[in-house]
C-alpha cells in the first residue's frame, strides 16, 4: 500500500528528487518549466487544505521528463500519473496561465516550478466549477485566506483574471457566477467553507454510486447535472 496524500512537505522532496532525476538524465544544458495548477497550487499557497493525491501540471521539457516522473514515482511508492499534464484538454487550460503564473523554486539548477495564486486560481476554479472535488470550497478558502493574509479579492480583481485567463467573463457558468457573488456578499467564509466541504463529499458519494448502478454514463461534462438532479430526488425524499 501507498500513501497517495501529497502535503506541502512531501511535495518539496518529490519535486527536489525529479529535478534531479530530469538532470541525471538530461544534462544541465536543456533546462525544463513545471506549472503546478489546482490543488498543488492551493497546497503550496495556502494553509486551508492540506493535501493532494495528485499534481496536475503544465509541462515545458523534454521527453526524459516523462521517464523522471516515473522513476520519481517508483522511488517513493506514488501512484501512476502522480505528475501528469492531462489538465492542457480541459475547459479549464488557458495558454495565458504561463502568464500569469508565479516562480516558486528551481531545483539542480535546471528544473523550474511555478504556481498559480490568488485571482488566477480563483479563475481557473470557477472555469472548472465541479461539485464533487474540491472547486468551490478551495475559492471559498482562498478568498478566506487571502482576507486573512490582509490581502483581500475584490470581485473586480477576479472578474478581470477570468478575462485575462479566458476572454471574457462569460466564460464562466451562470452557476459559478452566482455562487462566488453570494459567497462574497455573504463573507462569512469559515462557515461557508465548512458547509460546502460538505456538501462536495456528498457530492462525491452520491456521483459515485450513481456511476456503480449505471456504468459509462457519468463524464465531465454532465457530473454536475447529474448531482443537480440527484440531489433534488434526495431531498424530496
Amino acid at each position: 500500500m501507498y500513501d497517495r496524500r501529497i502535503t506541502k512537505e512531501n511535495l518539496d522532496t518529490y519535486l527536489k528528487e525529479l529535478a534531479k532525476e530530469y538532470r541525471k538524465r538530461n544534462g544541465k544544458n536543456m533546462p525544463a518549466e513545471i506549472i503546478l495548477i489546482g490543488g498543488a497550487s492551493v497546497v503550496i499557497n495556502y494553509g486551508f487544505r492540506e493535501m493532494t493525491y495528485d499534481l496536475d501540471a503544465i509541462i515545458n521539457a523534454s521527453f526524459i521528463m516523462k521517464e523522471a516522473i516515473n522513476n520519481v514515482g517508483d522511488k517513493y511508492n506514488l501512484p501512476n500519473g502522480w505528475l501528469n499534464d492531462d489538465f492542457i484538454k480541459t475547459d479549464s487550460y488557458s495558454s495565458n496561465i504561463v502568464q500569469y503564473s508565479k516562480h516558486y523554486h528551481t531545483y539542480s539548477n535546471v528544473v523550474t516550478f511555478r504556481t498559480i495564486t490568488g485571482e488566477y486560481l480563483l479563475a481557473m476554479k470557477l472555469k472548472s466549477g465541479r461539485k464533487y472535488k474540491h472547486d468551490q470550497s478551495d475559492i471559498i478558502g482562498i478568498l478566506w485566506e487571502q482576507e486573512r493574509m490582509g490581502r483581500p479579492l475584490t470581485l473586480k480583481n477576479i472578474k478581470k483574471a477570468v478575462v485575462d485567463l479566458y476572454g471574457s467573463y462569460d466564460a464562466i457558468s451562470s452557476e459559478m457566477k452566482d455562487f462566488i457573488e453570494v459567497v462574497m456578499m455573504d463573507g462569512s467564509y469559515k462557515k461557508i467553507y465548512d458547509s460546502v466541504r460538505k456538501n462536495e463529499m456528498e457530492n462525491k458519494k452520491v456521483l459515485i454510486e450513481y456511476d456503480n448502478e449505471k456504468p459509462d454514463v457519468v463524464n465531465k461534462d454532465n457530473a454536475n447535472d447529474i448531482i443537480n438532479s440527484l440531489r433534488k430526488r434526495i431531498n424530496k425524499k
